[in-house]
């Protein structure tokens, strides 16, 4: 016998014990043998076989069942629970490992939903157990102060139930409670008020019970005043203890009163009417009296344990039992001392994305629940006063439009809320939370138009209130925000595939939302940080997202067509005049600094817009001079460097200078005939108009202008529209898809940054990997098709690091990407290699090898991956019905990471990357890396009250005039005198008179004026022809 015949006949043996001490059925066995026999052929087990024999059960347990009657039923009856103390696996590890399983026995995605909402319910119960533990001790004693039972004659079965007692009873009640209300059992704010309820139900009894007053402990502020008197009778009225509880321990009263309303007292009144719990049914008191409570304990538990087992959910009476830190798996003491696991609570806290580390700070000791706490107070007092229709002011706004939405509006409105609740069982708790997200869609909706019209002007917005789309998306990602606060981590992408909207369209409104409500708290602009990197790195990405359909008319541009120069770093080739990627200091004019600043902002419109494909642009290009040739598509823009386009040459006396592609002109005609271009760089301001400044690029010398050309009748030349050659085009596009692929690209490239440092990585070869990695999108995007970017970017990582000789490893590759807070392990562990309708096929001289070995050995480069096979294609799963993992081009063909480099992803890009081997002849030149944001990305509101804003101090720039009615204050730097004007107008409402005030708008582009000395012929220059347009 082999050693690995020997190996699975221990694991049958084993198996066999199992489902032995489960009594599982022969049924749910011989699947899960099954799939465990498929498993350990295709993949590396690592750890204890037991384990994963486990996982293996749990999901034959948890297979639909047909029924005698109608429909099917799910599960077997075995308990979690169980499962996990036989097998000795603790629940943390059981959900790490079945992640894993779920990946690679590809199941469908209900079963993963399931799976995903029985770890948030522990990890909701995981953090309010922590809050459990001492709520209960400042309301009861402590056991240790209890005092000894009597010893009673063998006939006094009856006693009065202990602190203990009651601390179970307490948290089964509770317990039992959140499991019965699906909608809200992975609910944070609203589980932690059922808590309160229950100890407010608990506490009255307690208070109403004959001889109970020993249970209280007498240092607890919510007991009534004459309580340690002797002779207290409580009063005949009922009790509440809502707001007492409420105000000691961090919760929201009108939350908590509601809860208490329409789920609490309706479901304790069901369990006194069918005597689960024993008592007066009209006070819903009585069940502590020693005659009824053992009998509501037993009963109660009973079930808890039968809605357990019914259900397959976790047995949350686990946190209370003996060797609770072993079943859970939590280091360190009981939970029982109030110790939370980090684990679970980590499980609920956002992760600040790379792309925004820089703003916050390291650590902050806040839990879980106090973080929704405050996120759903926010969004409260945001909505404090508003309606869920439109305002006064919104519908005088929508009806000044040329076609009036707001039936339409209101109309959608309605269409989605039946369908949002089509989604949900009827709690009550989905119409509270599309409410509130109606409520925040107006208020954002009129805050968008606000600032459409600060940077459009007066022009009519019909076109995108029109938008289906737009509305669409808009209401969804207010849902999102309601959902995330009372449900963290949020229902995403959950929400998006309830109303159907394409990931790609429902990304452009998050910006538009948090640049236009200041109100929002920290964690929400988190969220929404992470929910739009999830379309960029992914979701957008799908087979059949519009984004495919935009590619078809309008190529994938370059890093360098749509980010702005000021973003990109300066090299040494840059610097050389290959990549002009900043203007050249002109001879006479400072080069004005460009770090810091960003771009204007960014309309509603064009956001929505498609991209540019004729009708009026400016004129970016010129023609070229007649006898020379233009420039042709190369089909490489992304490597090679902008040709220089020379300037048309119109008469005798014209003036002939070399000017880059891209660069914005100043064409100018006399009477005389004669024609000059003046390269340009404008900087609009809020009235409109533009300051430009001349500015010399490609080392050129501006020749000097006479009094003829100065005082001669103008010709401004209108804008030409004409084709563009894609290899000199280095301005900045336009539309929705270039803003798409500027956050994808900053992206990337944050993301490549932090993982070359921890791969201590070059800049030089970090450079290379960018320039591979924008080759693969450009000129190689399907690959991104179902994929994920991350993908994308280890391999670019591993190719260049492989081919220059600095070679990395996949294994450190992963093991640094899975320390970037995005990281997962379904990245790198399940892989598209083929499709149903998209094999990995190469044209012709991408297969053929050009010299070198460039593709790695498998290798396993985490707990879990691929076991190496001479046939790789028969090593992956395909779907949850194929279980002999064929390859058949039917059905998507996944693998790791390392098979979709060796198999797909070096085929397309071998060739490429070994023009930068050290022996290649030629090496092309390297793309622009972007560099890192500076500066706060949104300003922060200080009050809900008044508009009081905080934003970071831009140094190296000079700050813009503002409308007088705004006062701005400079830490540092302002007089002291400045902060009582400020104070004085909070109080009065009055603005002090003043000449000018400084902001800090962070949405506006900081103007760099000219110095006094050089702004003289620009004056005359626009003086001229503002005089000969209105002489027209």
């Amino acid at each position: 016998m082999s050693d690995e015949e020997d190996l699975m006949q221990k694991a049958r043996t084993r198996f066999d014990d199992l489902c032995r001490a489960l009594n599982m059925d022969e049924e749910a066995s011989t699947e899960a043998w099954r799939s465990y026999e498929s498993m350990s052929r295709n993949f590396t087990l690592e750890g204890s076989e037991l384990h994963w024999l486990a996982c293996a059960l749990y999901v034959a347990c948890r297979s639909s069942v047909p029924t005698v009657g109608k429909g099917t039923a799910e599960g077997n009856y075995v308990s979690l629970t169980r499962i996990l103390r036989c097998s000795e696996m603790s629940l943390i590890e059981f959900f790490s490992k079945m992640k894993k399983w779920q990946d690679m026995a590809n199941l469908p995605q209900d079963f993963r939903q399931s799976t995903d909402k029985l770890e948030r319910n522990f990890t909701v119960s995981a953090v309010i157990f922590k809050k459990y533990v001492p709520i209960f001790r400042s309301i009861f004693k402590a056991p240790s102060e209890e005092p000894p039972r009597v010893h009673r004659s063998r006939k006094q079965r009856r006693h009065p139930c202990t602190v203990s007692e009651v601390f179970n009873f307490c948290w089964v009640l509770f317990v039992h409670a959140k499991g019965n209300f699906p909608m809200i059992s992975d609910d944070l704010v609203n589980s932690y008020h059922l808590l309160l309820c229950a100890f407010d139900l608990v506490l009255t009894n307690a208070l109403l019970c004959n001889a109970r007053k020993d249970l209280l402990n007498p240092d607890f502020k919510g007991l009534p005043e004459d309580f340690s008197n002797k002779d207290y009778r409580p009063s005949a009225g009922p009790f509440c203890f809502i707001q007492q509880l409420c105000e000691l321990h961090d919760g929201l009263v009108l939350e908590a009163k509601g809860v208490k309303e329409h789920f609490w007292k309706p479901f304790i009144r069901k369990l006194f009417h069918k005597r689960i719990l024993r008592g007066k049914e009209d006070s819903l008191t009585g069940f502590l009296d020693p005659m009824n409570f053992g009998d509501s304990l037993l009963s109660l538990s009973r079930l808890y344990e039968e809605h357990v087992l019914a259900t397959g959910s976790l047995d949350e009476r686990i946190f209370t039992g003996e060797g609770a830190n072993e079943n859970i798996g939590t280091p360190g003491p009981c939970l029982c001392d109030g110790m939370e696991s980090q684990d679970s609570a980590s499980a609920l806290k956002v992760s600040t994305p790379l792309t925004g580390r820089k703003y916050v700070q390291e650590v902050r000791l806040s839990s879980p629940l106090s973080y929704a706490m405050k996120s759903v107070g926010r969004l409260h007092t945001l909505l404090s006063g508003t309606k869920h229709g439109p305002s006064a002011k919104l519908t005088e706004t929508l009806r000044g439009c040329a076609r009036d939405p707001s039936d339409v509006i209101s109309q959608r409105l309605k269409e989605m809320f039946a369908v949002y609740s089509q989604h949900y069982e009827d709690s009550g708790a989905e119409s509270k939370y599309f409410h509130l997200a109606e409520a925040l869609y107006y208020r954002i909706l009129e805050s968008i138009i606000e600032r459409e019209k600060m940077i459009l002007g007066d022009a009519d917005l019909s076109c995108i209130l029109e938008q289906d789309i737009f509305h669409r998306s808009l209401l969804a990602c207010c849902l999102e925000i309601v959902t995330f606060s009372y449900r963290p981590p949020g229902d995403f992408p959950n929400v998006i595939n309830i109303f159907q909207l394409p990931a790609y369209h429902f990304y452009k409104v998050i910006e538009v939302l948090v640049r236009s409500e200041q109100g929002l708290f920290r964690e929400v602009v988190k969220h929404l940080n992470q929910v739009e990197e999830q379309v960029l790195e992914s979701l957008a990405w799908t087979s059949d997202s519009p984004l495919w359909q935009s590619l078809r008319s309008a190529k994938v541009p370059t890093c360098q067509e749509v980010m702005p120069p000021q973003y990109l770093e300066q090299s040494e080739e840059a610097n050389s005049g290959s990549i002009p990627l900043t203007p050249v200091k002109v001879a006479g004019l400072p080069l004005i600094s460009t770090t810091g600043v960003s771009p204007s902002p960014t309309s509603l419109q064009d956001r929505y817009s498609s991209p540019p494909t004729g009708g009026f642009r400016r004129r970016l290009f010129v023609d070229p001079v007649e006898g020379e040739p233009g420039v042709t598509s190369t089909g490489s823009s992304a490597l090679t460097s902008p040709p220089q386009t020379p300037i048309p040459k119109t008469g005798p006396s014209s003036i002939v200078t070399a000017i880059p592609a891209g660069q914005t002109v100043f064409t100018v005609t006399t009477n005389s005939g004669q024609t000059m271009t003046i390269p340009l760089q404008g900087i609009a301001n809020e009235s409109g108009s533009i300051t430009l400044i001349p500015v010399q690029m490609g080392g050129a010398t501006l020749q000097p202008l006479s009094a003829q050309t100065l005082t001669g009748t103008l010709t401004i030349q209108s804008p030409v529209t004409k084709p563009a050659a894609k290899a000199a085009s280095s301005s900045l596009r336009k539309g929705s898809l270039s803003l798409f692929f500027r956050k994808v690209y900053h992206m990337a490239s944050v993301r490549l940054r932090d993982l070359c440092a921890k791969l201590d990585i070059s800049s030089e070869l970090r450079r290379r990997i960018w320039t591979c990695f924008e080759y693969s999108v450009v000129h190689c995007t399907d690959m991104m098709k179902d994929r994920h970017m991350d993908q994308l970017l280890m391999c670019a990582v591993y190719v260049m690091a492989k081919v220059t000789k600095e070679d990395r490893s996949f294994q450190n590759i992963m093991k640094c990407y899975r320390t970037q807070p995005q990281a997962s392990s379904s990245v790198y562990r399940s892989v598209l290699i083929s499709g149903r309708k998209r094999q990995a096929s190469v044209s012709g001289d991408a297969n053929k090898r050009t010299g070198g070995d460039i593709s790695p050995v498998p290798i396993r480069s985490s707990s879990t991956l691929l076991a190496p096979q001479p046939d790789s294609a028969a090593s992956t799963p395909t779907s949850a019905s194929d279980r002999n993992f064929s390859s058949s081009v039917e059905e998507d063909e996944r693998g790791d990471l390392i098979l979709f480099y060796n198999n797909v992803y070096i085929k397309h890009m071998r060739s490429f990357a070994l023009r930068y081997s050290p022996s290649s002849p030629s090496t092309p030149p390297l793309c622009p890396y972007p560099t890192l944001r500076t500066g706060s990305p949104r300003r922060m509101l200080l009050s809900s009250k008044h508009s009081i804003y905080i934003s970071p101090h831009r140094t190296g720039s000079s700050p813009s005039p503002t409308y007088r009615d705004r006062i701005s204050y400079y830490i540092c730097t302002s007089p002291p005198n400045r902060l009582h004007e400020i104070n004085s107008m909070i109080r009065t409402g009055e603005t002090p008179s003043r000449k000018r005030s400084i902001p800090l708008e962070e949405e506006a582009s900081p103007k760099r004026v000219c110095p006094d000395s050089h702004t003289t012929l620009l004056r005359r220059l626009q003086d001229i022809a503002n005089d000969r347009s209105s002489s027209h």
